[in-house]
């Protein structure tokens, strides 16, 4: 298992060792004393998500706020992505940049997106299905997003915009100068 550091340092890619021959592969997925080790921290997953969508189908940006900030470890299990995390912590020397990485079956590779980030994805292939760790419950009282298309952000969506699926409550979130934020400051792992 290799992990990368992104441009934005506290967002990991994970290359895990597949191993294949004629049968098929077996690949393992998590190692949590591994990647504890790297990040120096802990992280204690406690719930795993899956969806399945069809191509252009945009989830995103989401995140939630302390104290059920979540981390989240995502990966493809069938079909392709661009999976995105930008930095929503305020007074962080990244702060409004995003890390894009593709995401598939076939590179297998996946993505830690610490807390204190925005998370989403879009989907590049029809019946991809989408699975991730994360480290705190759902909260619908802390569930928070930011408008896919702020420019102040300037995420390069692979897709045109006309092709892209997004659910009623994607197409109203505000713009990261409106959204509620994290601080660099806090210890969000505390």
């Amino acid at each position: 298992m290799q992990f990368i550091r992104t441009e934005i340092e506290d967002v990991v890619i994970i290359e895990p060792k597949v191993h294949g021959d004629e049968r098929g592969y077996f690949v393992e997925t998590y190692r949590q004393d591994k990647l504890e080790e790297f990040l120096g921290f802990k992280v204690n997953f406690c719930q795993d998500n899956e969806s399945k969508s069809s191509k252009g189908v945009l989830r995103g940006l989401h995140y939630q706020l302390a104290p059920f900030a979540q981390t989240k470890l995502v990966r493809v299990i069938q079909g392709r992505v661009l999976d995105v995390a930008v930095d929503i912590r305020d007074g962080s020397p990244t702060f409004g940049e995003y890390v894009a990485v593709e995401l598939s079956a076939e590179n297998k590779r996946q993505l830690f997106v610490p807390r204190g980030f925005a998370h989403g994805f879009v989907v590049l292939e029809d019946d991809t299905i989408f699975a991730y760790k994360v480290d705190n419950y759902y909260s619908p009282e802390n569930d928070r997003g930011i408008a896919f298309d702020d420019e102040f952000i300037g995420i390069e969506w692979p897709l045109p915009i006309e092709e892209l699926k997004l659910s009623e409550k994607d197409k109203k979130q505000p713009l990261l100068a409106h959204a509620d934020l994290f601080n660099y400051e806090d210890n969000l792992y505390a």
